[in-house]
Parts: structure tokens; C-alpha cells; sequence
């Protein structure tokens, strides 16, 4: 018999989250850990700082999950009323913790504050049958009330003190109260690139229709696609009491998949294209220089991002103006003048010319036309040039990216970083 998973609703509360003035890290936060404790996250809710939004959404979510988690609204200030609305909701009585409130006070004088503020009376009251989880890094207190056959958390919304209770306290409580429910998450992530998202889909679908033991590995797992500029990452999970099969699931599915994906995958803990330029350059004992034009020093910031960059990369040219690329990287004023900067000729000249004045044993280069201005019929906007010289061969591509400036200017620095791997 299979046992019902754990469900849980996610409660943001606060008129900042909902004007769009403070980003929603902590919903984000919670669904993962919760993810890896095995319980489901089947909704979320984000309310302003208003009695009956939060008391509409709370009775809601406890109608179907097992779990409610509410952020926000603990705080010492008039319009953190999400202990009362809660308490009031559920008809629990108010009382005050007299051990929260000598610890409260203990922790003000031991800042060096002369008087304890009034104001932060109201974090030292408890609903009553609620259980007092301790928050390690900040005045509010995490509170947590069985409502029926639900539990009922309310966490402070900043996010080191909500992070601080859950890892604490409420981890403790969540092995007590859904521990024979919880199953826990795996999940694998393979990294692409240069492959659109629904070309990728499509592919791995066709391949499952036509290839019994890919599709009899993949029916083990579920398959989500995570777009973004630079890419797509195939996240693979499996559901398991035990780790070794989950585990043994996900690299069923990794071995299959990897003979469709492998012409865009590319391997990096940190998800980060730059971790396997860098590994590839250094296991070869070659270094790199770099010349950019439209991408503006991007591909230069994400290689010397990486600590230890040094081993591998020399340095980068942003010849923006022709002047430059013609002072600076040796690109010829008649070749400018005849094929204009974004053209295979000006990329491969870049890159030769960033190798030789560098001493480099890679040269790479990118020219093009990132918008939203300088477009023309036969170079429209998002036109990118790469060139790349490596042991006296080169290699060029030219790529039409869609999107706007930034969108143009990422996938461009990126298309060069997967080409550079690539090619080693």
C-alpha cells in the first residue's frame, strides 16, 4: 500500500512582497527544503498585511494540507499582526511567554541597549497551545499550533532567522509530526546549451517513443526543462525511502539520456559553463585571451568570477570602437571598411590579433550587434560573429540571438564559452 506523501501551502505575508518591492526568496527557499524532506508543496498564497487576507488564505490552506507555512508579520512594528490574526482565526488566547521575554531581555541589554522598547512586548506572546521554536538569529520567535488534523507554522520573514528556525527547531518538530509521511526528494541536474528549449523537449520526447529501455528508465524519474539565457538544465527527480534507489534511477536515466543531450551538454557542479572552460584549459596546460566587442568585458567578468582564474586566463581587450580593434588587436582598417566590424573576417582578426598581443595559446573573439539600435537588413540586430584560434587553426560561427540588448549580449558570451569547450 502506498502511503500518502505530506502536503504543505506556502503563506507570504507582507505589502511588500505584493507592491514588488521585496522579492519572495523565502517562498523559494521553503519549497525546496521541503522538497528535500519529502513533502509536497501543492500551493502558495502571498497576502498583504491585512487581518482577513491572511485569515481567508490560512483557513484555506488547512482545509487540504497537512503542513501551513507563514512567513512574515512577526515582527515588533503595527503592521506585523500575523500572530493575532492567526490566534483570533483559530480562537487561541494570547498569553505572554515569561521565558521569551526574560530572553528577550537578556539578548537588548546584551547589545548595549539601556531600555527594553515596548514595542517588542508583542513577540513575547504565544497563542495558546502553541509550541515556542527558537530562533537563533533574531528576536521573533518561529510558533507552531496543531489546527485539526494540520499543522500550522508562523516563521519572522527574514530570511536568515526564517532559515535559522526551520533548520532548527521546526526540522525537529517535522520528523515528529510527518515523519512516517515525509519521502524524501533526489534530484540530478544536467546542464545544456546552445539548444532551444522546445527543440531539446521535442528530441528527448521523439527519443522516448522510439527507444523502449530510455523510455522504461525515464518513467522512473519525472523531467523538468529550467530555461534561462544561457541555457536549459534537465532536472531529474526521484522519489525514495531509500537513497541508493533513487539514486540508481537517476543514473538509469542520465545513461540514456546522454547520448541524445551529449552535443550540448556540458559538466559543472556549480551549473556555471565557466567550470568546465577553466578545468578543460588547465588540464591542457593552455591559456586564454579574450577579445569582445559587443558583449562589453561580460565573458572576461564570468571567467574572473571564477577563483583561480589566473591559471588559465591572461586578460581581455573590449575593443568597442574600430579604432581600437585597429590600434589594439591589429584589425585591418581595409577589412573594416569592406566588411564592417561584425563580420567573419574582423572576428577572426580579433581573436588572432588578442592571442599574439597577449601571448595566449587561445585567442577568442565576439563582434556583433546587440540592439536595440545599428541593425540593418543584411546584419540585423542580435547578429553575433565568434571567432576562436587555437594552435594556428581557427574556427568562426555566426548565431542571429533574439532578444533584447541583454538577452543578445548573454547568449552571446555564452555561445563563445561553448564553442571554446567545445573546440578543447
Amino acid at each position: 500500500m502506498t502511503r500518502e506523501i505530506a502536503r504543505a501551502a506556502i503563506v507570504s505575508v507582507g505589502n511588500e512582497l505584493l507592491f514588488g518591492e521585496t522579492i519572495n526568496s523565502n517562498a523559494a527557499w521553503l519549497g525546496r527544503a521541503l522538497a528535500e524532506k519529502g513533502i509536497v508543496v501543492s500551493r502558495g498564497y502571498t497576502v498583504g498585511d491585512a487581518r482577513t487576507s491572511i485569515q481567508d488564505v490560512v483557513w484555506t490552506a488547512t482545509q487540504f494540507a497537512d503542513l501551513v507555512i507563514i512567513s512574515g508579520g512577526l515582527g515588533p512594528t503595527t503592521d506585523d499582526i500575523t500572530r493575532n490574526a492567526v490566534a483570533d482565526l483559530f480562537g487561541r488566547r494570547l498569553h505572554r511567554d515569561e521565558s521569551l521575554l526574560a530572553n528577550l531581555r537578556d539578548r537588548f541589554h546584551a547589545h548595549g541597549y539601556g531600555e527594553f522598547p515596548e514595542t517588542n512586548l508583542s513577540q513575547t506572546e504565544v497563542p495558546e497551545g502553541a509550541i515556542v521554536l527558537r530562533n537563533p538569529h533574531g528576536t521573533a520567535p518561529g510558533l507552531a499550533l496543531e489546527q485539526g488534523p494540520a499543522l500550522v507554522v508562523m516563521l519572522p520573514g527574514v530570511p536568515r532567522e526564517l532559515h535559522g528556525i526551520f533548520l532548527g527547531d521546526l526540522s525537529t518538530l517535522l520528523e515528529e509530526w510527518l515523519g512516517g509521511r515525509m519521502v524524501p526528494v533526489h534530484h540530478r541536474t544536467l546542464h545544456t546549451t546552445g539548444v532551444p528549449e522546445s527543440r531539446l523537449a521535442e528530441l528527448i520526447e521523439e527519443a522516448m517513443r522510439a527507444d523502449p529501455p530510455l523510455a522504461s528508465a525515464m518513467a522512473e524519474v519525472s523531467l523538468a526543462y529550467l530555461p534561462d539565457l544561457r541555457g536549459v538544465d534537465l532536472r531529474m527527480t526521484a522519489s525514495s525511502v531509500s537513497s541508493e534507489e533513487a539514486e540508481a534511477s537517476l543514473d538509469r536515466a542520465e545513461e540514456e539520456l546522454e547520448a541524445r543531450i551529449s552535443r550540448w551538454r556540458y559538466r559543472a557542479k556549480s551549473g556555471d559553463i565557466v567550470e568546465s572552460v577553466s578545468g578543460a584549459l588547465t588540464d591542457r596546460g593552455l591559456t586564454l585571451a579574450v577579445a569582445e566587442s559587443c558583449t562589453g568585458g561580460l565573458i572576461t567578468k564570468r571567467l574572473t568570477d571564477r577563483p583561480g582564474a589566473s591559471t588559465s586566463f591572461l586578460g581581455g581587450v573590449i575593443a568597442y570602437d574600430d579604432s581600437v580593434k585597429m590600434s589594439v588587436l591589429g584589425v585591418s582598417q581595409q577589412d573594416l571598411s569592406r566588411f564592417g566590424a561584425v563580420s567573419e573576417v574582423v572576428a577572426r582578426q580579433m581573436a588572432s590579433g588578442v592571442s599574439e598581443r597577449l601571448g595566449s595559446d587561445v585567442g577568442l573573439a565576439v563582434t556583433g550587434v546587440a540592439g536595440p539600435d545599428g541593425g540593418t537588413k543584411e546584419k540585423p540586430v542580435g547578429r553575433v560573429w565568434l571567432a576562436l584560434i587555437l594552435n594556428g587553426a581557427n574556427k568562426t560561427r555566426s548565431i542571429d540571438f533574439p532578444g533584447d540588448r541583454e538577452a543578445v549580449r548573454e547568449r552571446a558570451a555564452q555561445a563563445a564559452l561553448a564553442m571554446l569547450l567545445r573546440t578543447l
